[in-house]
């Protein structure tokens, strides 16, 4: 969960420097800039959060075999 933290974190810095920019240059005002920059990306930053959690909790779920689990493989049939 730390990393998953500190991956949102990063995450969250990275989307503010380009939110705010790119609105910066949209619009050429600082007040819009900040705004956008800081409501879009906390909320989108959430977001992030939960989508990482379901990701790693789907990837639990399907853990399928590995090709050399495959029946009739050489290396499966030991």
């Amino acid at each position: 969960m730390t990393r998953d933290l500190t991956k949102t974190a990063t995450f969250a810095a990275l989307h503010f420097t380009v939110g705010f920019t790119v609105t910066y240059l949209f619009t050429g005002s600082v007040a819009i800039a900040t705004g956008v920059a800081l409501v879009e990306p906390m909320v989108n930053t959430v977001v992030f959060f939960f989508h990482e959690r379901a990701w790693k909790r789907a990837e639990g779920r399907t853990a399928a075999p590995g090709w050399k689990d495959a029946p009739g493989h050489p290396a499966g049939a030991v």
